[in-house]
């Protein structure tokens, strides 16, 4: 039904069954899927922990609580947890 309103959607559902009526062509997009996503959270991780990383050195060098909040976009409790 919301395919019959929105072109986008229409376009997407068609590709969609394009992609599930090959085999092969879906197991190729899996692939592809799964080491976009594997990527994705190897980035993700590595960026929390330089983060993590940042605010021990400003905890070193006796930066205030906030300012590690505010320049690294951790938690109050993650930066807590580091002290």
């Amino acid at each position: 039904m919301l395919a019959e309103r929105n072109p986008q959607m229409r376009k997407a559902v068609g590709v969609l069954k394009e992609l599930s009526a090959d085999e092969r062509t879906r197991m190729l997009y899996e692939a592809r899927e799964m080491a976009r996503r594997d990527i994705a959270s190897m980035t993700g991780g590595a960026i929390k922990q330089a983060k993590f990383e940042i605010a021990r050195n400003m905890i070193a060098d006796g930066d205030p609580i906030d300012k590690i909040i505010r320049n690294t976009g951790l938690t109050h409790e993650e930066v807590e947890s580091l002290r």
